[in-house]
């Protein structure tokens, strides 16, 4: 319960980074909750990221385990009430100012200007995630090979997930 005040701090923050979804506020979470308040290790982390990828609904309910992980059922309500708050009542005030200003001169131009903020907050997202799940060769060919038929191709990913499960199983039975 020591950690409830903390872990309200981070993930109220944290919800305000997750421009462009979740996996924008990644690196900082990584930052915050492995490094400076030691409550998971990376891939505790990676871990509950990807159960979350997997989970129905919203995919950054994640969030919930990392509480619940940390100060019990108590910290999971704190944390998904810390993280999803401030972005909900952020969104409504400026969605509703966005309507009031739809002939704005600069409005064309924000709009211009978030679309890079947010490819880049993801593609950093995107870097962390990697650099703690690709280890080896293997690994980093099963990237490529999925990055490529994600870009190229109309293949559901979630055949690509199967695919990948089928190839660590082999692997792990393999050892």
């Amino acid at each position: 319960m020591k950690a409830l005040p903390a872990l309200i701090a981070v993930f109220a923050y944290l919800s305000l980074l997750t421009v462009g979804g979740g996996m924008a506020a990644f690196p900082e979470m990584k930052t915050l909750t492995v490094a400076v308040h030691h409550w998971l290790t990376f891939p505790e982390l990676i871990h509950f990221y990807s159960v979350g990828q997997l989970a129905p609904g919203p995919n950054m309910m994640m969030v919930a385990s990392v509480g619940e992980w940390v100060a019990g059922p108590v910290g999971a309500l704190a944390v998904v009430i810390a993280f999803f708050l401030p972005t909900a009542l952020l969104t409504f005030g400026i969605g509703r100012a966005w309507a009031r200003l739809e002939g704005w001169p600069w409005r064309q131009a924000v709009q211009r200007g978030l679309a890079p903020v947010s490819i880049g907050l993801l593609l950093a997202g995107s870097i962390t995630m990697a650099k703690g799940v690709v280890h080896g060769w293997i690994h980093g060919v099963m990237a490529l090979i999925v990055f490529a038929l994600l870009m190229t191709t109309r293949v559901n990913p979630a055949l690509l997930i199967l695919c990948s499960l089928v190839v660590g199983l082999v692997r792990y039975l393999g050892h």
